[in-house]
């Protein structure tokens, strides 16, 4: 909804505005005036009267300033502020601290305050380091909702003033009808002239709303050249009525909703001005004539930069600054004597070129526009933390949300994307050119299993072979091209040999290719059934594309150029959002990074404290992962640190994300009742002293179980192996592996099962009716002999088949040993007693190791996203992606709590019911909060209420179990509390409330 009002407002905007095409009335309005007008005249009068003649025109002057020079380029700047009474500077290459602290000193030194410009197009990062990079405009031109331009105008706006700066040389309004053009192409929002103009207004709103003047160029419109004026003088050889119909049109546009500022071009256009080799910049018709008085501009209007070949090949510094300022310019840009020029000028005033009351005119509205950008009250810049003032976490969030509106799927045979039926799926990705696209595959292992290919810049053909042979057992192959180039003469840094080998998979293969570059580049790919621009390649665009591949985000951005037949303007479709996790920022999902922060804190606090030698944190919030770190190493020798991969012995955890989930199936399929005795699903238990145990009380740990029976100790004599049972071999009989160099008989399960039911109850006190809450694992061994007997498979087989491959969970697993790099494993116990080894890649508790490694209470392994993609699946009702694993009824009931002395559900744990007493979720989770701990030192939750979930993994038990600091210490709970304390940020998605638009 927020959405509509806003592309309406837009058009309104538009469609009131009178065009030139259409004729224009005079426009009054003064685009320089600020509310307080009386103020600001008596400030001008009086900075105006403080000089004199000759002074006033050192206003007119913006040289280049840079701070990653050396001193003497500092000098020499220095002495043109005091000498020549500069108005203002333009910044480039150097670094935001270096840049503030040479601010502060020029404006030191300046009898008039210095009005500071940056050609920024895509943000401060354009010139200086450290800084974060937002999307090229024709990135942004592939936005449907404008809303984000304006809020990434804003955000720039915000870190101009952090910086002390007032002017923007942006956007750049050309409208690129030429896909050869060398110096525009990427830097334009399309080739269509509404589009340019919208995006181009919401640009200049964001920043001109909040403080920062906008400067639209390259007038009267850079589009349509195949030269660049950084080198040459280009010739447009248009009509005047194209130029006016398409060029024109965005520059009107925005004048009548108040731009600021104008930047004229070098360019030879005969239809406007057919004097030989003049410039736009340099004729009184294209300036004076056609912006000031047809268009009725009244803002500033700016040179482009005066070095540049298109005028400088022509005419000598100095002479080049009076021939643009007879031409009707306000400032004149990176002049390169301005000596010589103010001596021109005086000149040419006593000559009668041109008047004094002319240029003093335009002095006072240099002046205006001084006043308007606050230099009347101008302030040295603080420098401490400036970087981390600049780089917010909102910046980050900001950018974020542009480049995914940006994303643009310009092919979808079929409706193959999103990606649906993973499980089916054989997986592989191909980098193709010169990036690593490390993020990338990174994040596409995220949704499932694949194997990555890297292609080499210039590839053989033997290289072609060898990886086609490598893809033979795949069907579905993700291809992203990376490194590629802006430059039209060289295809954008594509290799049509490259080309030619994936149009060549696409007949064997489902091959879904990712263009990281210029849209013109498109071109290429004519004919592929599966085609995604990113536009750019960089971290936001590789973590971006996975997720749309995907369904965690739906695509929505249109081709903003033609590039084919095949592919005109407009071209994309809009892709299903499965509800799949994303990957976001905090600020986002409304989460404030900078309280996430002491998550650091406190883990690597438990590292130096020993309490584990590392582990991993998971927040996800409305369904984004929005913070996923991993800290320390698997061991105190720091052999490996760990990674967000690492793959963790979740102990108990198993109980709900194993045995509880498929109880819950069973349920959903109507196929067990909670209320029915085991015995009616296990007959041969119906004489024993357990038949009568209803499922229900086995789930809330009321059975009356014993809490925990040492079935290993049955197995051993004088703390040695009995001979009947183990083996340091594998032998006939003796197939079931509990470690390295251990083996136990193959009817040792058989021999627990016994074990535990003959097993001694609790005893009922007198006068109870019911058991006591007691959590005990031997309810979990029973629960696994009824779903095992109900399913008529193995839960590990049933699990894997029906609820991890269908989610893309192939490190959720049992038996890591035999599917996983044990690098990738995080060793528990060096189990000195039993397994008389350290203890990696096989389940840590005794009785699952004896139990064949799959049993329910415990012998899982896996990562932390794979936990929050099984709690996000809870928390949306047994739905994720495009698989329906649970009914929505079941989850509900089996995570609310079920119990009249406990605060468990049927099987998952819960908060406690009693405030101020202490549980094993933090102290603000609510009462809604479902999850589960382990032994190993992992816990999981998830909170209905919030969205919210929360995972932490860790391996305390490393290299003794009886290390219990991670418990003493409340940190896995003091975790939890700082992830609550952190939902206060605003959210983004919240832009409509935060930014009133008039």
């Amino acid at each position: 909804m927020q959405r509509k009002v806003w592309q309406a407002l837009m058009t309104v905007m538009l469609t009131t505005s009178c065009l030139l095409a259409g004729g224009k009335g005079p426009n009054d309005r003064d685009p320089l005036a600020t509310k307080d007008s009386h103020r600001q005249d008596q400030w001008v009068d009086s900075v105006f009267h403080s000089m004199t003649f000759e002074e006033r025109l050192g206003q007119l002057f913006m040289v280049a300033a840079y701070s990653n020079k050396d001193e003497k380029h500092k000098q020499e700047i220095a002495k043109l502020i005091q000498e020549e009474h500069l108005g203002g500077l333009i910044f480039f290459q150097g670094g935001p601290v270096r840049q503030a602290r040479l601010t502060n000193y020029y404006q030191s030194i300046s009898k008039t305050p210095l009005y500071l410009a940056m050609d920024a197009e895509w943000g401060i990062s354009m010139r200086l380091d450290s800084m974060m990079q937002y999307p090229k405009q024709m990135t942004l031109g592939a936005i449907q909702d404008d809303r984000l331009v304006y809020n990434m105008g804003k955000e720039i706006a915000r870190q101009f003033k952090e910086l002390g700066m007032h002017i923007n040389f942006a956007p750049v309004v050309d409208v690129n009808s030429n896909p050869q053009n060398p110096v525009i192409g990427y830097r334009a929002f399309g080739e269509q002239k509404e589009l340019v103009t919208q995006k181009s207004l919401a640009y200049m709103k964001g920043m001109q709303d909040h403080g920062i003047m906008a400067n639209a160029k390259h007038f009267p419109g850079h589009g349509d050249t195949e030269s660049d004026s950084h080198y040459t003088l280009p010739v447009i050889k248009h009509s005047e009525e194209r130029i006016r119909d398409i060029d024109l049109y965005p520059y009107q546009a925005l004048i009548d909703q108040d731009l600021m500022s104008v930047m004229v071009a070098h360019l030879h256009v005969p239809s406007l001005d057919s004097e030989p080799n003049r410039a736009t910049t340099l004729s009184k018709k294209v300036v004076t004539d056609i912006l000031k008085d047809e268009m009725n501009f009244n803002g500033l209007i700016f040179t482009d930069a005066l070095n540049m070949k298109g005028v400088s090949s022509f005419h000598k510094p100095g002479e080049v600054d009076l021939l643009a300022l007879l031409a009707g310019n306000d400032i004149l840009l990176y002049s390169q004597d301005v000596a010589k020029a103010k001596q021109l000028i005086l000149e040419a005033v006593k000559d009668g070129k041109i008047t004094q009351e002319d240029i003093d005119g335009r002095i006072k509205k240099v002046l205006r526009a001084k006043y308007w950008s606050g230099l009347h009250q101008q302030k040295p810049i603080d420098t401490h933390r400036l970087v981390e003032r600049i780089n917010t976490n909102h910046t980050k969030g900001v950018i974020e949300e542009l480049y995914a509106s940006s994303i643009s799927v310009i092919a979808n045979q079929n409706n193959f994307l999103p990606l649906k039926n993973i499980d089916m799926l054989n997986m592989a990705s191909i980098t193709i050119g010169g990036g690593q696209g490390k993020d990338f595959k990174k994040q596409l292992s995220k949704y499932g299993k694949f194997s990555h290919f890297d292609l080499p810049k210039n590839p053989s053909s033997l290289d072609y072979r060898n990886l086609e042979a490598s893809l033979q057992g795949s069907n579905t192959i993700v291809v992203g091209f990376t490194g590629m180039t802006n430059n039209p003469k060289r295809n954008f840094g594509l290799n049509e040999s490259d080309i030619f080998f994936i149009k060549k998979l696409s007949e064997k293969f489902n091959v879904i290719t990712v263009m990281f570059g210029n849209s013109y580049g498109a071109k290429q790919l004519d004919g592929l059934p599966h085609v995604v621009m990113a536009y750019e390649e960089n971290e936001f665009t590789e973590k971006l594309v996975p997720q749309v591949i995907f369904g965690a985000r739906a695509a929505e951005g249109r081709l903003p150029v033609t590039v084919s037949k095949k592919y005109p303007f407009g071209s994309g479709v809009d892709t299903k959002k499965l509800s799949r996790l994303a990957y976001s920022t905090p600020e986002t999902q409304g989460v404030d990074s900078r309280s996430l922060l002491e998550i650091d804190r406190k883990m690597n606090e438990a590292i130096q404290k020993k309490a584990t030698p590392g582990g991993v944190v998971l927040v996800a919030k409305n369904g984004h992962v929005i913070f996923e770190k991993a800290y320390g190493h698997l061991d105190y020798q720091k052999s490996r640190p760990v990674t967000t991969e690492t793959v963790y012995d979740l102990a108990s955890i198993t109980k709900v994300m194993s045995t509880t989930s498929a109880v819950m199936f069973l349920q959903s399929q109507q196929l067990l009742d909670m209320e029915a005795p085991i015995s009616q699903y296990l007959p041969d238990l119906k004489d024993t002293n357990k038949g009568k145990i209803k499922i229900k009380d086995l789930m809330t740990h009321e059975a009356g179980l014993k809490p925990y029976i040492p079935f290993h100790s049955k197995t051993l004599e004088g703390g040695k192996w009995k001979n009947e049972f183990y083996s340091a071999h594998e032998m006939d009989g003796y197939n079931v592996q509990l470690g390295t160099n251990m083996f136990a008989i193959n009817t040792l399960r058989d021999s627990l099962w016994q074990w535990s039911l003959d097993a001694d109850m609790k005893v009922l006190p007198k006068g109870q009716t019911k058991y006591d809450y007691t959590y005990s694992d031997v309810g979990m061994y029973i629960m696994q002999r009824v779903t095992e007997r109900l399913l008529n498979q193995p839960l590990n087989d049933f699990m894997e088949h029906n609820f991890y491959e269908p989610l893309g969970l192939y490190t959720l697993t049992y038996l890591p040993h035999r599917k996983l790099d044990l690098d990738l494993i995080a060793p528990t116990e060096e189990d000195k007693f039993f397994r008389k080894h350290l203890v990696r890649g096989f389940v840590h508790d005794q009785g699952a190791a004896m139990y064949g490694g799959v049993a329910g209470h415990a012998g899982l392994f896996g990562t932390a996203n794979d936990l929050a993609v099984m709690m996000q699946m809870l928390l949306q009702g047994g739905k994720y992606g495009d698989v329906h694993l649970l009914d929505e009824k079941t989850v509900h009931e089996f995570t609310k709590r079920q119990s009249a002395q406990s605060r468990r559900g049927w099987g998952w744990d819960k908060p406690e019911v009693e405030k101020g007493k202490n549980g094993s979720t933090g102290k603000l989770a609510p009462k809604s909060t479902f999850g589960h701990t382990g032994f190993t030192g992992t816990a999981v939750w998830a909170d209905p209420d919030n969205q919210l979930i929360y995972v932490f993994l860790s391996n305390r038990v490393y290299p003794d179990a009886s290390n219990n600091t991670l418990l003493k210490e409340g940190y896995r709970t003091e975790i939890h509390d700082i992830i609550y304390k952190s939902l206060r940020y605003e959210s983004l998605n919240n832009y409509a409330q935060v930014n009133k638009i008039d």
